[in-house]
């Protein structure tokens, strides 16, 4: 065989050895991709989106769209050819799989803690539109955590409502450690709680007794200063309570990244003749905190492309986020700097009246 043609044939036969190993060599990465998103001011399954009872509601119109992205699962591995062709669309993002799923975590796991965030966001987003209005939202002290092995567990339970600690009134975490500590370890605290199974605080009061043990029993890392205090091995936190009822009935949506939409869609539901879209098709995202401001979310270049997909004009957009946002814009859709529920019904306001010029942008 002459030598050009034999190097011709080792060649090929070298780029096949190539091309088979890149579609059967595995990488460690995760695609993402714009997902469906959802009118909060509309329907899911037949059913409202957002549900007010107990309280006046009011006829929407236009659309507050939250976005999501689709991701493959946990145990998805693709191959150095479609990890590449993800690169190169822009409509995919392909990123290491531990920014997604950190090592170790099922796809069970993730799906559990997106749907913890998402039961958050809508406390959140519940809180901040009633705030914004200026309904009173009540809070409930609770027990959030027991520690395995500690005094109070099999005693006290998560979400049980913590109303009075040896008699005392308590409405603070420090207002509970302040009276636990008060004992020494080995004496009983009295809690007087409503069990979460009586649904909060109308339900029926309690008394639990419970035994103390120094803090380096439970934590052997307790600073020095703690490790000899009286605890019974309790996290505490706080659970909203609200005037009337809220429901958001979204299924199979997980993560934050909703609460600025439903705050948004509450309070269009609850403001007469508020209609705050003027009619328009607006869409967004962001978390949202008990007192309206907004955060950061990921995969924001696939949100914003699923929102134009859909159909909308305008896009509520995380402060944070603007830089990535705007480094590939589709065409027709308008960014809009979003850091506050009240800038956002800023924003709102001014694409209702047309003075759309005016609008915060990302764009800079």
């Amino acid at each position: 065989m002459p030598r050009r043609s034999a190097t011709m044939l080792a060649a090929t036969l070298l780029l096949i050895a190539l091309l088979c190993v890149s579609v059967l060599m595995k990488v460690p990465y995760t695609e993402m991709s714009p997902g469906p998103t959802y009118n909060t001011l509309g329907e899911q399954g037949g059913k409202p989106v957002i549900t007010v009872t107990g309280h006046d509601s009011y006829p929407t119109s236009g659309h507050l769209n939250m976005t999501t992205v689709q991701v493959t699962g946990a145990k998805y591995e693709p191959s150095l050819v479609n990890a590449v062709i993800g690169w190169l669309r822009d409509d995919v993002m392909v990123v290491p799989h531990d920014n997604v799923y950190p090592k170790g975590q099922s796809d069970a796991d993730a799906k559990k803690l997106n749907a913890e965030e998402f039961a958050s966001s809508e406390d959140s987003a519940r809180t901040a539109a009633l705030k914004q209005l200026g309904i009173p939202v009540g809070n409930d002290l609770i027990v959030k955590s027991v520690t395995a092995g500690a005094p109070a567990e099999g005693k006290l339970h998560a979400g049980d409502q913590i109303v009075a600690v040896d008699g005392t009134a308590v409405a603070t975490a420090e207002q509970v450690v302040g009276v636990v500590t008060k004992h020494k370890p080995g004496e009983s605290v009295v809690f007087t709680v409503v069990p979460r199974s009586q649904g909060g605080s109308a339900g029926t009061r309690t008394d639990v007794t419970v035994p103390t043990t120094r803090a380096r029993d439970l934590d052997p890392k307790a600073p020095a200063e703690r490790a000899d205090l009286a605890v019974v091995g309790i996290g505490t936190g706080v659970r909203h309570t609200y005037p009337f009822q809220i429901d958001i009935g979204l299924q199979d949506v997980g993560g934050p990244s909703a609460g600025l939409m439903f705050s948004l869609g509450i309070i269009d539901k609850l403001t007469p003749g508020g209609d705050l879209t003027g009619g328009k098709f607006v869409a967004g995202t962001g978390t949202i905190d008990d007192d309206g401001k907004v955060g950061a979310i990921g995969g924001i270049s696939m949100k914003i492309i699923a929102a134009r997909d859909a159909g909308a004009e305008y896009f509520l957009t995380p402060s944070s986020n603007c830089a990535e946002a705007a480094k590939n814009i589709p065409s027709g859709l308008t960014l809009i700097r979003t850091d506050t529920l009240d800038g956002a019904l800023k924003s709102l306001e001014q694409i209702r009246s047309g003075q759309t010029a005016a609008l915060p942008s990302c764009v800079k």
